[in-house]
């Protein structure tokens, strides 16, 4: 069963870096959709539904919360394992992601090891 995984920044070289990050998850048939703001985001979750969302919060047009909360709570689309990554790292902007429905709250600069290892966790690879 094809895998689909959402990587959504407004930063190319961050879009980019997450790509390189998950590229080995192409051979176990993973696809990749990019988005760099929440609204583009928030039309590739509607359409290609996919099962995993690496999600920037502070993004032109929407951000990530605002992005979060309309697919869990709006549109009810909760078995999306959705990743807020952020720069801000204080206990009150985890605790926000939470609320929004985020599956996991991850800060900016990343491990990539572990970027990995949640991917091939959440998509059971």
């Amino acid at each position: 069963m094809e895998q689909k995984l959402l990587i959504v920044d407004d930063e190319p070289h961050i879009r980019m870096l997450l790509q390189q990050t998950l590229e080995e998850l192409e051979d176990e048939d993973v696809s990749f959709y990019t988005a760099e703001n929440g609204e583009e985001a928030l039309e590739i979750i509607k359409t290609e539904n996919p099962q995993l969302v690496f999600l920037d919060v502070m993004m032109p047009k929407m951000n990530g919360m605002e992005v979060c909360r309309t697919v869990k709570k709006e549109l009810g689309m909760d078995k999306i394992f959705i990743v807020l990554l952020t720069a801000k790292g204080q206990e009150l902007d985890r605790q926000k992601g939470i609320e929004v429905g985020a599956n996991l709250y991850m800060t900016k600069p990343f491990d990539p090891e572990v970027i990995l290892n949640k991917a091939r966790e959440v998509l059971g690879l």
